[in-house]
């Protein structure tokens, strides 16, 4: 791939380019918003999820000038943004999570299983998991969510969180070991993983 090709893909050479012309920026969202209004909804519900990415993007376009550039990848950025935001909606995402466990209806899934027995079977699921979810610390529900449901890796969880990599490694393995637990040994993973819609 030649420099050019190279720099017309990264985040970050957008986001640089952004600081001269602010209209680039539109890119940046271009690229991302699909994924970070999912991955909200999937936590908040459609209400709060719209205002919580529209403060995600205007909160990234007002710190565009202190973005490290050596960081080509923007998602673990915007993700970081976007979980910080929700630490103000905590009481809206317990609820949500609550309302999963009770209807087994996810905002974000519901749509792609049609075949009767197989929504069946996800909704009794999604309740559990839900319910099991909710009841986890929130460092810990962050951590697995941005991994399962956002698509990151470790490393950019830890970057999204600004905690160390240990760190993560140790709170996703805690939340696994308890989510299983209460789900009566189904790998949670497996469950959260395959519900997740990231591309």
């Amino acid at each position: 791939m030649s420099e050019t090709s190279r720099a017309e893909v990264d985040d970050a050479s957008f986001i640089e380019r952004s600081r001269h012309d602010p209209e680039v920026f539109a890119e940046v969202f271009r690229r991302h918003a699909p994924d970070i209004t999912r991955y909200v909804t999937r936590r908040l519900g459609d209400d709060a999820a719209e205002d919580v990415v529209a403060e995600t993007f205007l909160a990234a376009f007002r710190q565009r000038d202190g973005y490290d550039l050596s960081r080509r990848n923007a998602r673990p950025w915007l993700y970081g943004i976007a979980t910080n935001l929700m630490r103000q909606h905590l009481r809206t995402e317990v609820r949500q999570l609550r309302l999963v466990e009770r209807t087994g209806a996810d905002p974000v899934t519901a749509s792609f299983t049609e075949r009767s027995d197989e929504r069946l079977s996800a909704e009794a699921s999604r309740r559990s998991l839900a319910g099991a979810l909710a009841a986890l610390p929130k460092g810990h529900r962050d951590a697995l969510l941005l991994v399962a449901w956002g698509g990151l890796s470790y490393s950019e969880t830890s970057e999204a969180l600004g905690i160390r990599l240990g760190t993560v490694q140790s709170r996703v393995n805690r939340a696994r070991k308890r989510l299983r637990r209460e789900l009566g040994g189904i790998n949670p993973m497996t469950t959260v993983s395959e519900e997740s819609v990231h591309e």
